[in-house]
Protein backbone atom coordinates (compact mmCIF):
# COMPACT_ATOMS: atom_id res chain seq x y z
CA UNK A 1 0.00 0.00 0.00
CA UNK A 2 1.11 3.18 -0.68
CA UNK A 3 2.34 5.99 1.88
CA UNK A 4 0.95 8.93 2.28
CA UNK A 5 3.77 10.75 1.06
CA UNK A 6 3.19 8.96 -2.22
CA UNK A 7 0.22 10.06 -2.48
CA UNK A 8 0.86 13.63 -1.94
CA UNK A 9 3.35 12.81 -4.91
CA UNK A 10 1.26 11.54 -7.17
CA UNK A 11 -1.14 14.24 -6.04
CA UNK A 12 -4.30 12.42 -4.46
CA UNK A 13 -3.48 13.97 -1.38
CA UNK A 14 -2.63 18.19 -1.17
CA UNK A 15 0.34 19.47 0.43
CA UNK A 16 2.06 22.89 1.18
CA UNK A 17 4.96 22.22 -1.60
CA UNK A 18 7.96 24.46 -1.13
CA UNK A 19 10.38 22.53 -3.64
CA UNK A 20 10.43 19.50 -6.49
CA UNK A 21 12.28 17.82 -8.47
CA UNK A 22 12.61 14.54 -10.21
CA UNK A 23 13.69 12.82 -7.40
CA UNK A 24 12.99 14.80 -4.56
CA UNK A 25 9.86 16.91 -3.08
CA UNK A 26 10.00 19.49 0.35
CA UNK A 27 6.08 19.82 1.80
CA UNK A 28 5.45 21.74 5.30
CA UNK A 29 4.29 19.26 7.51
CA UNK A 30 0.81 19.55 8.95
CA UNK A 31 1.47 18.98 12.45
CA UNK A 32 4.22 21.17 12.94
CA UNK A 33 6.79 21.21 16.26
CA UNK A 34 7.12 25.17 15.04
CA UNK A 35 6.48 27.48 12.17
CA UNK A 36 7.96 26.38 8.62
CA UNK A 37 8.95 22.62 9.93
CA UNK A 38 9.40 21.14 6.72
CA UNK A 39 9.59 17.49 5.44
CA UNK A 40 12.09 16.13 2.50
CA UNK A 41 11.21 13.15 0.66
CA UNK A 42 12.69 10.85 -2.21
CA UNK A 43 9.99 10.37 -4.35
CA UNK A 44 10.69 6.78 -4.51
CA UNK A 45 9.29 5.15 -1.65
CA UNK A 46 11.97 4.25 0.60
CA UNK A 47 11.13 2.65 4.14
CA UNK A 48 14.14 3.30 5.92
CA UNK A 49 16.92 6.50 4.84
CA UNK A 50 19.99 3.66 5.32
CA UNK A 51 18.47 1.35 2.47
CA UNK A 52 18.71 4.03 -0.16
CA UNK A 53 21.85 3.75 -2.10
CA UNK A 54 24.42 6.11 -1.50
CA UNK A 55 24.22 8.24 -4.66
CA UNK A 56 20.02 8.68 -3.18
CA UNK A 57 21.24 9.21 0.21
CA UNK A 58 23.47 11.98 -0.97
CA UNK A 59 20.67 13.32 -3.11
CA UNK A 60 18.33 14.08 -0.38
CA UNK A 61 21.06 15.71 2.05
CA UNK A 62 22.10 18.00 -1.31
CA UNK A 63 18.18 18.65 -1.88
CA UNK A 64 17.37 19.21 1.81
CA UNK A 65 20.20 21.64 2.11
CA UNK A 66 18.82 23.86 -0.38
CA UNK A 67 15.93 23.71 1.35
CA UNK A 68 17.50 24.41 4.39
CA UNK A 69 18.59 27.39 2.86
CA UNK A 70 15.35 28.49 1.91
CA UNK A 71 13.56 27.99 4.85
CA UNK A 72 16.26 30.13 7.18
CA UNK A 73 15.77 32.94 4.62
CA UNK A 74 11.96 32.59 5.22
CA UNK A 75 11.35 31.77 9.12
CA UNK A 76 12.89 34.14 12.17
CA UNK A 77 15.61 31.80 13.44
CA UNK A 78 18.83 31.12 14.79
CA UNK A 79 19.34 27.87 12.46
CA UNK A 80 17.84 24.45 11.09
CA UNK A 81 17.93 21.83 12.94
CA UNK A 82 17.76 18.35 11.24
CA UNK A 83 16.32 15.13 12.00
CA UNK A 84 15.42 11.68 10.52
CA UNK A 85 12.99 9.40 12.87
CA UNK A 86 11.45 7.33 10.31
CA UNK A 87 9.03 5.73 12.72
CA UNK A 88 5.72 7.52 11.67
CA UNK A 89 5.45 7.20 7.43
CA UNK A 90 7.27 3.81 6.38
CA UNK A 91 8.80 6.53 3.67
CA UNK A 92 12.05 8.12 4.34
CA UNK A 93 11.95 11.99 5.07
CA UNK A 94 14.10 14.11 6.89
CA UNK A 95 12.51 17.02 9.22
CA UNK A 96 13.74 20.25 8.39
CA UNK A 97 12.66 22.73 11.58
CA UNK A 98 13.25 26.32 12.44
CA UNK A 99 15.25 26.72 16.09
CA UNK A 100 15.47 29.72 18.59
CA UNK A 101 16.17 26.76 21.30
CA UNK A 102 16.70 23.36 21.42
CA UNK A 103 13.25 22.61 22.69
CA UNK A 104 11.93 23.45 19.49
CA UNK A 105 13.07 20.05 18.05
CA UNK A 106 11.07 17.94 20.69
CA UNK A 107 9.10 15.87 18.89
CA UNK A 108 7.43 14.75 22.17
CA UNK A 109 5.43 18.08 22.32
CA UNK A 110 2.34 19.13 21.12
CA UNK A 111 2.03 19.47 17.36
CA UNK A 112 0.87 22.83 16.48
CA UNK A 113 -2.05 23.81 13.59
CA UNK A 114 -1.65 26.80 11.53
CA UNK A 115 -4.40 27.78 9.25
CA UNK A 116 -4.63 27.25 5.69
CA UNK A 117 -3.83 30.60 4.50
CA UNK A 118 -1.26 30.77 6.47
CA UNK A 119 0.69 27.67 5.12
CA UNK A 120 0.00 28.73 2.07
CA UNK A 121 1.75 32.23 2.44
CA UNK A 122 4.62 30.60 4.14
CA UNK A 123 5.03 28.05 0.90
CA UNK A 124 5.26 30.81 -1.43
CA UNK A 125 7.82 32.70 0.75
CA UNK A 126 10.29 29.89 0.95
CA UNK A 127 9.55 28.80 -2.99
CA UNK A 128 10.29 32.50 -3.11
CA UNK A 129 13.90 31.87 -1.50
CA UNK A 130 14.42 28.09 -3.38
Amino acid sequence: MASVFTKIIKGEIPAFKIAEDEKYLAFLDVNPLVEGHTLVIPKEEIDYVFDLDDVQLAGLFLFAKKVAKALKASVSCKRIGISVIGLEVPHVHVHLVPLNEMDDINFSRPKKSFPKEKMEKLAEKIKANF
